[in-house]
């Protein structure tokens, strides 16, 4: 494993440079996630209170955690689709006949899109007094020790959706049909109180609502209404971490199946 950390190190830089030098990449980027949180924020605000014990949350405060999680989303599926345009130009079959283990070929492209879903994430956690919620330097600390597994998760789970895709427009459609839904089940846009049975089912299964509570927690103090009824963050933490744990092997099992689509 040593002698594979130069290259997944080359790995990593890579995905940076290239995102770097994509101007309309970088400034899409960040604008969707803000404008989606200010939007949103203006348009719901004065009709929607979400309904948390212990007293009422404004919509744009509750809102904003959602918007930091959706960046780590997008950048993740945004950073792996060069995993279809690296097969495509030729660029991907040539790593892997490299001397190298295919886990360090994993494990470079999903740090690689770890590091710039954090860079962006932490760009709009900036942003969190604007939306009337105080930063310090621990807040900031914990906040990074729980977006940086859950950042890690969803790349390493884009990674293996796009590991098996053989266009961007496939990759694409699979985003708006299981990757969307994930973020959107989380309790982002709406809390899970007061919704129908099987819809709480579904959020209470998603580990992206762990993640998002776990920072909802890195936030606030305990006690506090915006994160009454949520779960403890040792469990929120865990089932990140867990999380993060499954979809990087899965993505190292994939690539590690001989006869797949990127092997060919």
């Amino acid at each position: 494993m040593r002698r594979s950390l130069p290259a997944i190190g080359a790995l990593l830089w890579r995905e940076v440079v290239r995102f770097l030098r994509e101007r309309n990449r970088v400034a899409g980027a960040l604008l969707q996630p803000i404008m989606f949180w200010a939007l949103f924020g203006a348009g719901l605000g004065p009709s929607f209170r979400p309904p948390v014990p212990g007293g009422a949350v404004p919509y744009q405060e509750y809102f904003f955690p959602g918007v930091v999680v959706m960046i780590l989303l997008f950048t993740a599926i945004f950073s792996t689709v060069s995993v279809i345009e690296d097969r495509r130009e030729g660029f991907l079959q040539s790593v892997l006949v490299a001397p190298i283990p295919r886990s360090a070929v994993v494990l470079g492209k999903v740090l690689g899109g770890t590091a710039l879903a954090m860079g962006q994430g932490l760009v709009l956690l900036c942003l969190a007094p604007f939306a009337h919620i105080p930063l310090s330097p621990s807040m900031l600390a914990v906040s990074c020790a729980v977006l940086v597994p859950l950042a890690f998760a969803l790349t390493a789970l884009s990674f293996c959706i796009a590991w098996r895709m053989e266009s961007t427009q496939g990759f694409h459609a699979i985003m708006t049909v299981f990757l969307m839904p994930l973020w959107l089940l989380s309790g982002a846009p709406f809390p899970a109180l007061g919704v129908p049975v099987w819809l709480l089912a579904i959020i209470t299964a998603n580990p992206v609502t762990y993640g998002l509570a776990a920072f909802r927690r890195a936030l606030y103090p305990a006690g506090a209404p915006a994160v009454a009824a949520l779960p403890s963050f040792g469990v929120s933490m865990a089932v990140t971490v867990l999380f993060g744990a499954v979809s990087f092997g899965a993505a190292l099992a994939l690539a590690r199946r001989t006869g797949g689509r990127a092997a060919a």
